[in-house]
């Protein structure tokens, strides 16, 4: 999916306190960490479709992300044994990437957990059919997508279809939540309605309140409509709203709402958490090429400031991530997928602009390997 790779023009934060407080004093919903142990930050890395696969969830992982969501994964095509039912599997991933026995490669961090599957289709059997096989994969949690603004989504009536059509999205709803059976949690991505007229407000409410009667545990909010797509910013004040009329504090038995929307540097999240008063933060483009926003956001939580990436890191990540993608893709696909990973990577380096241009420019894995050497190496920084 092509999605717009630059924050636009932000409005100003209503803050109540400076960013590096807020960072010390945020702590995880207990509902959430009573379902999940290892979910131990109010943040984490969003499914983003075409890019969170398992090479950037391991190399995110690496570096202090808590929790992980999958791309959508389409209930058809799992339901036929296409990608998810193999490429996404946590436990392969982990035994393919570390090239030895799954407990072995958790204790040498390559853990693909805790993880969401989330599931995308049309039909509330099809859902529930493919809740069952991510629930056998060893998904952590089932998460619903009702939120996808790409057209050709839309058009097959799965993804932001269902936040004009309230009645199909409760059905969907019921049918994955009895199918996981309480045996892990069922979540729900949406956006904050289809459009901006009232009867999709409307919509919205009717859907947000069914997700909170059938027991789904939390609820990722993206503050921008489905026709909105990733254009203008988002409405951060609808999620402020949203959340001072439906919880009463972290304790209380309200939903608990994740944020989404404008996430672009690790100040955000902890912006986002006092603003609008969320329970967690949603990291979606503001993660690709910056797996260091992760690591940025727990130094802030101690207490430090946020150190950016020195080249010698930079260089490590870049030749992590290749490999492992090169393991889940194979090399020629790796080659083409990693091509839009070396566009944002190269934003932090001091030359960015000719780093990016000779990224563009790479398709195989001696090309990738010779970037790096030149603009990575011990005379390639060029600072």
């Amino acid at each position: 999916m092509s999605v717009e790779l630059a924050p636009s023009e932000l409005p100003p934060r209503r803050l109540s306190r400076p960013v590096e407080e807020t960072a010390q004093r945020v702590s995880v919903h207990p509902r959430v960490k009573a379902l999940l142990p290892r979910f131990d930050a109010p943040f984490f890395q969003a499914g983003l479709a075409g890019y969170s696969d398992g090479a950037m969830r391991l190399i995110a992982r690496r570096h202090g992300c808590p929790f992980c969501v999958t791309e959508a994964l389409l209930d058809r095509t799992l339901l036929n044994g296409g990608k998810g039912r193999v490429r996404e599997d946590p436990d392969l991933i982990a035994s393919e990437c570390g090239l030895g026995e799954v407990d072995d490669n958790r204790a040498a961090s390559v853990d693909d957990h805790p993880i969401a599957g989330q599931v995308m289709g049309t039909h509330p059997h099809e859902m529930a059919r493919a809740a069952e096989l991510l629930l056998g994969m060893g998904y952590d949690v089932i998460d619903v997508n009702l939120a996808c603004p790409v057209k050709k989504i839309r058009t097959s009536n799965r993804g932001g279809h269902f936040l004009k059509h309230p009645d199909e999205a409760i059905a969907v709803l019921r049918a994955v939540r009895d199918a996981v059976a309480g045996a892990v949690p069922v979540t729900v991505k949406l956006r904050r309605s289809f459009d901006d007229t009232p009867a999709m407000a409307a919509a919205f409410e009717r859907i947000f309140g069914a997700v909170n009667e059938l027991g789904y545990a939390w609820s990722t909010v993206h503050c921008r409509t489905v026709e909105q797509k990733y254009l203008g910013p988002g409405r951060w004040e609808f999620l402020e709203d949203l959340v001072s009329r439906s919880c009463r504090g972290p304790g209380s038995d309200g939903p608990v709402i994740f944020g989404s929307g404008d996430i672009w540097t690790v100040r955000d999240i902890f912006a986002m958490l006092d603003q609008c008063g969320v329970h967690g933060v949603s990291v979606a483009r503001g993660c690709i090429g910056n797996p260091w926003i992760f690591r940025q956001a727990r130094e802030m939580m101690a207490g430090r400031e946020p150190s950016l990436p020195t080249i010698a890191e930079q260089r490590q990540v870049l030749l992590d991530h290749h490999e492992l993608a090169c393991v889940l893709h194979g090399e020629r696909s790796a080659g083409q997928r990693m091509r839009k990973f070396g566009i944002k990577f190269a934003a932090h380096h001091p030359n960015a602009v000719p780093v990016k241009a000779d990224f563009i420019r790479c398709q195989t894995p001696a090309e990738w390997r010779d970037v790096i050497e030149r603009h990575y190496g011990a005379h390639g920084a060029g600072a």
